[in-house]
């Protein structure tokens, strides 16, 4: 018997081995553009329904029928819908999709009925081949509540940061294949298209952004996530934002533990100005690194008048302006100042850059008591790589701890690695071993600390061999340049450290608890019995 002739396609050698193609390259999820691959796509155009009104379909699929299924996706998954033998077609996608929408056709309907509970809901798109392939698609989207009277407790889903990171088509706020030479991030965004593998749901055990214990003193740097995203299809972004590694997480324990609430979108919060009157606690979680500045003058005026606010999220840093009826997000982000229309402008407050930086001045601590710049990084690669995974205690005493047998200087959620991948932080200083804000951030005054972990702009490079980095010096570069005026090395080694927070704040006639980490709810998810007892005690005491 003949041996098998090798591919003629090219060699994998050290060198291109060496560039670590699943944390450098941009491989990004999209169409096929080949009828021969059997795949199939859809996007609802709305992330929000209430009952009554009619959900439409937009599918592209190459296959000659294909089926959904429809469940709501809280503690448990239960199945409302099915159809089956839908006809298939594949529409056309354009080359800016990501930035101008896919325009696809409704291919299916269907209307909200009266009785689905209020929650998130999950759409899955199959398609069959007859060689017995099937491949699937997933899309999420929120029911609304339609009492007359508000639960006591709101989930604010963080849309804005799913936008910026949905990679489908080719391009996020990250990287993409816009501009001249097709190899830059966009900073406009559109919804009208699917999201990407691994936003809406994950298989059990798709590793989170943080590793699940520290790493190893003299490895080499690993980023478990990227490699497991890389092997198995899923997006390069699935563990930096979307339902499936956040809320789905605090949506189905908090569900489990028997709380009131409803579910909504930032898009929601952002086109109804009173949607926040009549509840008690506005929750946000994960990763809500993106906002608009209404999105905050609601927060912010739901908290003056009386309203409760609790954050278990991180990475507060970026200011955007939603376009064509909230269809499309704007944030020029790093090049905001050269390229953002609005600047010189008699509005150029509204500057889609950093909240801290200048023309906008206005710092996340304003809201919550913490700002992303005070960040960011904690658990990723060689950032704070070796450290606990954990908060320090410092004020064991206050109300939020009460229960959890934590005394000063132990350190909380190390064991369920809660701290990270990024963080928000607050300008402190200690007097006799307590940290104080200083307010050079815009920090108030009456802020209490409670709890801090150490973080960093700049990945540690420990000269290893054949490693590749993931995190670079760019965001201490535009710190400096940000909050110092100028890139010395001394304005980048100032730029260079952070923090995380954990805070309590009495704002107006309400109530802000922080807890500025994405990776809170892995506290929940793995029982970290002393992470559930602070989320009760901050939701018992704001929900009543």
């Amino acid at each position: 018997m003949q041996p098998e002739q090798e591919s003629a396609g090219p060699a994998i050698t050290p060198r291109t081995r060496a560039r670590a193609r699943h944390i450098l390259d941009h491989y990004y999820i999209g169409p096929a553009r080949d009828e021969r691959v059997l795949e199939i796509w859809g996007y609802t155009g709305r992330y929000s329904f209430r009952p009554g009104e009619t959900v439409g379909l937009r599918v592209s699929t190459s296959a000659e029928t294909w089926s959904l299924e429809v469940g709501r996706d809280g503690a448990d998954y239960v199945p409302v819908l099915r159809a089956e033998n839908l006809p298939g077609r594949h529409q056309d996608t354009p080359l800016d999709c990501s930035v101008n929408g896919c325009g696809w056709d409704i291919s299916h309907s269907f209307v909200i009925p009266d009785d689905w509970a209020a929650g998130a809901y999950l759409i899955t798109l199959r398609a069959d081949h007859a060689d017995d392939s099937v491949e699937e698609h997933h899309v999420i989207f929120v029911r609304r509540a339609a009492n007359a009277e508000p639960a006591p407790m709101v989930l604010i889903c963080a849309t804005g940061t799913w936008l910026a990171y949905n990679c489908w088509g080719g391009s996020s706020a990250y990287e993409g294949i816009t501009g001249p030479r097709r190899n830059a991030f966009s900073p406009v965004l559109s919804n009208q298209r699917p999201w990407t593998r691994g936003f809406c749901k994950l298989p059990q055990g798709a590793p989170r952004a943080l590793t699940e214990r520290p790493a190893d003193p003299g490895g080499m740097v690993r980023y478990p996530y990227m490699e497991w995203a890389y092997a198995y299809g899923y997006s390069k972004k699935y563990a930096s934002a979307g339902w499936a590694s956040y809320e789905r997480h605090f949506g189905r324990w908090a569900e489990a533990e028997g709380y009131n609430f409803e579910i909504v979108t930032q898009h929601d919060l952002e086109l109804e100005p009173d949607l926040l009157a009549g509840h008690r606690c506005a929750v946000f979680v994960g990763h809500d690194e993106y906002w608009t500045a209404a999105m905050r003058e609601r927060v912010e005026r739901f908290t003056e008048n009386g309203g409760r606010v609790a954050r278990f999220a991180g990475n507060f840093l970026w200011q955007t302006r939603l376009e064509n009826n909230a269809q499309t997000q704007v944030c020029y982000k790093y090049t905001a100042k050269e390229a953002d229309p609005l600047m010189g402008s008699d509005q150029e407050h509204l500057l889609t850059g950093a909240w801290d930086a200048p023309p906008v001045n206005r710092p996340g601590a304003q809201t919550f008591g913490v700002n992303g710049l005070k960040g960011v990084y904690a658990g990723l690669g060689n950032c704070v790589g070796q450290g606990s995974g954990g908060f320090t205690v410092y004020r064991p005493d206050h109300w939020s701890l009460d229960g959890a047998r934590l005394g000063y200087g132990d350190q909380l959620g190390a064991a369920s690695r809660i701290f990270g991948y990024e963080v928000d932080g607050v300008d402190f200083t200690f007097d006799d071993g307590l940290p104080y804000p200083t307010g050079r951030d815009g920090t108030a005054g009456s802020v209490e600390i409670i709890a801090l972990g150490m973080a960093t702009n700049v990945e540690a490079n420990f000269a290893h061999w054949g490693e590749t980095l993931y995190i670079g010096t760019a965001d201490a570069e535009f710190k400096a340049l940000t909050m110092h005026g100028e890139l010395t090395a001394e304005t980048l080694d100032k730029s260079s450290r952070g923090n995380g927070a954990v805070i309590y704040w009495e704002k107006g006639n309400g109530e802000v608890f922080c807890a500025g980490t994405c990776e809170w709810v892995a506290g929940l998810t793995r029982r970290d019995s002393q992470v559930e007892i602070i989320t009760r005690n901050v939701l018992d005491r704001f929900c009543r």
